[in-house]
């Protein structure tokens, strides 16, 4: 059953709080079914953010379900360039998210749900939650064959990869998420989840390519709604607690205070891509001049998502030294993304205003950059 979580009912959430909250003094007296109405990765992250922060999960386990529009979202520790196309992320409006768990990269759309299973760091459990998944599954649709595997992934018919897991383990409460593709759009999974950059190294936490398949592919009529609800059911029953799904807005700061400040986090260029364990590119293109191919070198040092070290090496005849050294030193201290290119384009071009075949040569230089951002 779907009930709203309103000011009435807001007492089953906001209990034994470990931040002041000015109006509610009742308590959970057992556990709780989350589900998000708001379709946004970042306020949802935020939700999971605020209840590990927040919340008292001492006998009082909490489930949140939830779903994203189109987004790509990385693990802590990994690299957005290694891990996708953000080159097509950004011609598709597709958003970037970099969450506080571990774990490979996967793709959100409206076709995919989103489970966290929120205990005491005493209590965190992986695999229970997912056999959980997996009994709610059976009870739908008996035939179907889904396991858990050691890796803590769900692989239906042995090989179709249905379930990727990460998890944050803090000093006195845990969550465990997972994702269960129904319905995603899998050809654009499999286009965004590969990086077309080359020379990348890098000590950043790596995906593993895992072959998927959708539950919907395998029954019609195992939609998102009825997987959820069969999921609520299991865990309700499980640990005894009202089948009631609480329908919440994760904006609302008398629900959540200081929610709003911890979306904001979650969007801002620093932590996206500037927490990007350091890297290097190491590359090279060709440019054509006088009916030949010429090689451009490119060696980038990127730490904190800023250019530490940067090495463009052209032929002195297609382009001066002094200019090559110029560009190097212009990129120092610029953070590694195309924006930042443009505006330095334009502030050479303002210095050097007559040079109209230096200005096409730096541009083609700097439109070829921009390619590996």
């Amino acid at each position: 059953m779907l009930i709203p979580f309103s000011m009435k009912n807001c007492f089953q959430l906001l209990c034994n709080l470990k931040v002041p909250a000015a109006g509610f003094k009742n308590t959970v007296k057992s556990g709780l079914i989350l589900q998000s109405i708001s379709s946004d990765v970042y306020q949802n992250l935020a939700v999971e953010d605020w209840i590990h922060d927040h919340m008292n999960l001492e006998g009082k386990p909490v489930l949140f379900l939830w779903r994203n529009s189109p987004s790509i979202v990385i693990g802590r520790h990994q690299n957005p360039w290694q891990e996708c196309n953000l080159n097509l992320m950004r011609e598709e409006g597709i958003k970037l998210a970099r969450r506080r768990s571990g774990g490979g990269t996967v793709y959100h759309d409206m076709g995919n749900i989103n489970l966290t299973f929120f205990t005491t760091k005493k209590k965190y459990d992986r695999m229970q939650n997912l056999k959980l998944v997996v009994r709610a599954l059976n009870a739908v649709q008996p035939q179907l064959d889904v396991q858990a595997t050691k890796r803590c992934d769900l692989l239906l018919d042995g090989q179709f990869k249905i379930s990727g897991t990460a998890s944050k383990i803090g000093r006195t409460t845990a969550y465990h998420h997972c994702t269960l593709l129904c319905s995603t759009d899998r050809t654009f999974l499999s286009s965004l989840l590969k990086s077309p950059y080359q020379g990348i190294r890098s000590n950043a936490t790596a995906s593993i390519p895992s072959t998927v398949k959708n539950l919907l592919e395998k029954d019609p009529t195992l939609t998102c709604e009825v997987l959820m609800n069969a999921i609520a059911t299991e865990y309700a029953a499980y640990h005894q607690i009202d089948n009631h799904i609480n329908l919440i807005n994760p904006t609302d700061e008398t629900l959540f205070p200081g929610i709003n400040n911890k979306a904001e986090e979650l969007q801002t260029w620093e932590w996206i891509y500037g927490k990007t364990p350091k890297f290097s590119i190491n590359t090279s293109f060709n440019v054509l001049y006088e009916q030949s191919h010429l090689e451009i070198k490119i060696f980038i040092d990127i730490k904190g998502g800023r250019i530490e070290i940067c090495n463009i090496e052209a032929p002195d005849h297609w382009l001066p030294l002094e200019i090559c050294d110029k560009l190097n030193s212009s990129f120092i201290g610029s953070k590694f993304c195309p924006n930042e290119i443009t505006v330095l384009t334009n502030i050479f071009h303002r210095t050097c205003p007559e040079d109209d075949e230096l200005h096409s040569k730096w541009n083609i230089l700097c439109e070829k950059i921009k390619g590996i951002m």
